[in-house]
């Protein structure tokens, strides 16, 4: 194979990266311009061009998958194997490096790499061997502590003695960590490439023989390295500046787990000799869609700068839907993914991307409703995910002392201080008395004597059950689901993990609150069995639906897990100030940023047809809001938007509403007005604000006094006035 049979299949710009001269090169690689496909091609010219073996390369992704994909592209292209080529991820690499040197990285040659719940576990060991108290140092909150800090490269010891007391703290916990892990020979992720940063930094021979091994080292998705990350690769490259990298800076969405975009802009100061190429044709969508996403993110500061372009033609403008709520967003959705398939489409070419998982519960409703089979990507359905079935399980052990699976879930959690002995003796006593869980529990709390913590901790959970049983007579359904929630802890247990996977947690928590608002306002009036009903319906939604992977099935996903997809048909949904951009983002400039980016991430993976949409009211974390649209679809020029619905562009009749009898079962179409005062039968009195639509379809918004706003169906809402 010659030269021009690796190139001429190139466009211009990918020839001049895949042919550029032997120093230090960074690739600025807009959304679908090819990317993967300059790389293969860039590591078969140095093999076959420059001469190199495939032990002088070292090609370094983010994902496994990414790496097989790329070894599996090069050795189609070139027909030869390319094991001996250093091809993996930042934490794969490191792990091979540190096998093979294992003496000088200071570990046992049998070292055992932990995942992230073997952290946990030895993380809440050594707590209780310093007799600190969970509560007081959550897990988590110390997890996050040790592997930020290794991320940064920092050490125990290397961290200054703080003048905080908390801060004194976790740094005594991540020494004393780090002093188990070395004993045990044990290694944990962000370990493995912080000891193979030392490794190389501490063993000038060492170093040498890898920098004169890697004549060429390639990186993918560079604008996601983080500190120690970057680091190694410099080890390895500032003599030599032989470091070719490929990435984005408009696409760099995570810096809340420790990417860093100003590697980017280090790479250009650390590298002088450097050259920059741009790749900014497009492959995969309309010039429409290229070109919002090219005004939107245009708004973010200090960015290197390209604008995507496309032979494709301009495609349809992107509609932009303003639902009345959470609930018409997803039937608008679902209704135009029926309309697709209709016209010939598959299901698997459509995606539903949101900013927050716990926005994917209205979709997965929607859809099972219709019997469409749909996956959400890279996650759990909504009542699947853990703190749902945690919070569920206190629900049903209201509702039935029996259940001794709900029992076993959440009797310590969250962790209330029952130790391992208290509840083998609970099972135990259970099975000789041949009785549940809870009625052994029952009988230790009153025969035992004494006052431990564990009798207390039990004491107070049995209450708390008591407590959740009693509300069932009085309460609403979303009470007793906020009231649950709340008083379990299991609230604030979640709010403890740092990060966005926390504050998820807790969001899908609020969730749950507003699955149970919505179910209480069903057709069930004398709320008889409520609580049951709602159980059953979340156990039918957990096992039903979801398709495998290989079905075609519609795809629901958050905008993170959509990055590197791309799809034909395309809703961003609950496109609004406070959900996205997060309310967080909104007076963080830095982090309004990146949330920006993450909207231009979203833009791109539409190849045909983008629907945006947002809800006029929206109920959060319990609430009713009005939120305003999002800033980023004010950032999109109106000539490349078409609104479906305006707001505000609704019917208001202005002829006086007929008179009828009190109770009548239904009114005819248009038959309210402004300003008028009505009653339902629940929310009591109120005055309708807005009317829209006709017949079955037709709708009011009515501000009843003690609920507040309320859209509702006029043919089902029986509304007297």
């Amino acid at each position: 194979m010659d030269a021009s049979a690796i190139i001429d299949s190139l466009n211009d710009k990918q020839r001049l990266a895949v042919s550029a001269p032997n120093r230090a090169t960074l690739v600025l690689a807009g959304a679908g311009s090819g990317k993967t496909r300059v790389l293969v091609h860039r590591i078969a010219w140095h093999l076959l061009i420059n001469r190199l073996a495939p032990h002088n390369i070292l090609a370094v992704t983010f994902t496994n998958k990414a790496a097989n994909e790329m070894r599996g592209r090069l050795e189609n292209l070139l027909g030869i194997s390319v094991r001996a080529m250093w091809i993996g991820t930042f934490h794969g690499l490191a792990h091979r490096l540190l096998r093979q040197h294992a003496k000088q990285a200071k570990l046992p040659d049998a070292f055992q790499v932990m995942d992230s719940d073997d952290q946990l576990r030895i993380i809440k060991r050594l707590l209780k061997n310093m007799n600190l108290d969970e509560e007081k140092w959550p897990p988590k909150q110390v997890q996050w502590f040790i592997n930020g800090h290794k991320e940064e490269g920092h050490r125990a010891r290397h961290l200054p003695e703080p003048g905080d007391p908390f801060q004194r703290q976790m740094r005594a916990i991540y020494l004393a960590y780090e002093e188990f892990c070395d004993r045990s020979g044990l290694v944990d992720f962000a370990e493995l490439l912080l000891r193979a940063h030392e490794t190389l930094r501490d063993n000038a021979d060492l170093l040498q023989f890898y920098r004169q091994r890697f004549q060429q080292v390639l990186v993918d998705e560079f604008q996601d390295t983080n500190t120690v990350q970057y680091a190694w690769l410099r080890l390895l490259t500032e003599e030599s500046n032989n470091l070719f990298i490929v990435g984005d800076d408009d696409q760099s969405i995570y810096g809340w787990r420790g990417a860093k975009v100003e590697n980017l802009h280090h790479f250009q100061r650390h590298y002088p000799d450097h050259q920059v190429i741009r790749l900014e044709q497009n492959y995969r969508s309309t010039g429409h869609i290229l070109s919002a996403a090219n005004h939107l993110i245009a708004n973010n500061e200090n960015r290197l700068g390209k604008e995507l372009w496309t032979e494709a033609k301009d495609g349809e403008p992107l509609a932009v839907y303003a639902a009345f709520n959470e609930q018409d967003e997803a039937y608008f959705a679902v209704e135009k993914i029926k309309q697709w398939i209709s016209d010939g489409g598959l299901r698997s070419e459509t995606a539903i991307l949101y900013r927050s998982n716990a926005q994917s519960r209205q979709f997965e409703e929607r859809l099972m409703t219709v019997g469409m089979p749909y996956r959400v990507y890279g996650g759990l359905r909504f009542f699947e995910r853990q703190e749902i079935k945690n919070a569920l399980a206190y629900l049903r052990l209201a509702a039935n002392r029996g259940d001794d699976a709900s029992f076993e879930r959440i009797v310590n959690t969250p962790t209330r201080g029952l130790g391992v002995k208290t509840l083998d003796d609970l099972r135990n006593l259970a099975r000789a008395q041949n009785c549940s869980l809870w009625q052994a529990a029952q009988l230790t709390a009153a025969q035992t004597q004494g006052s431990s913590r564990g009798l207390n901790a039990l004491k107070a959970f049995l209450k708390l059950i008591e407590d959740l049983a009693a509300l069932q007579a009085n309460e609403t359904l979303g009470d007793i689901v906020k009231y649950t929630i709340e008083h379990s802890g299991l609230l604030d247990y979640y709010r403890q993990e740092k990060q966005e996977r926390g504050e998820a947690r807790a969001e899908n928590l609020s969730e749950l609150i507003n699955a149970a608002k919505s179910f209480d306002a069903a057709d069930n009036p004398q709320n008889l069995g409520l609580l049951d009903l709602f159980l059953a319906h979340a156990a039918l939604e957990a096992g039903e639906a979801q398709g495998q992977s290989e079905q075609d099935c519609v795809q629901l996903m958050t905008l993170h897990a959509a990055k590197g997809l791309e799809f034909k048909l395309v809703f961003i949904v609950g496109l609004e100030d406070g959900l996205f951009p997060a309310q967080s983002a909104l007076l963080d400039p830095g982090r309004l940023q990146e949330e920006r980016r993450l909207c231009y991430v979203g833009l791109t993976r539409a190849m045909q047809k983008l629907y945006l949409s947002y809800a006029e009211s929206r109920r959060l974390y319990g609430k009713e809001t009005f939120p305003r649209p999002s800033r980023f679809i004010r950032e999109i020029p109106p000539h490349l938007l078409q609104e479906i619905r305006l707001r505000g562009q609704i019917d208001r009749p202005t002829a006086p509403a007929p008179t009828f009898a009190a109770g009548s079962p239904t009114r005819p179409s248009g038959s309210f007005r402004i300003g008028q005062t009505v009653r339902h039968a629940k929310f009591g009195e109120g005055v309708v604000l807005q009317c829209e639509g006709s017949g079955a379809q037709e709708r009011v918004q009515v501000n009843f006094r003690d609920t507040g706003l309320k859209w509702l169906i006029v043919v089902l809402a029986k509304l007297e006035g």
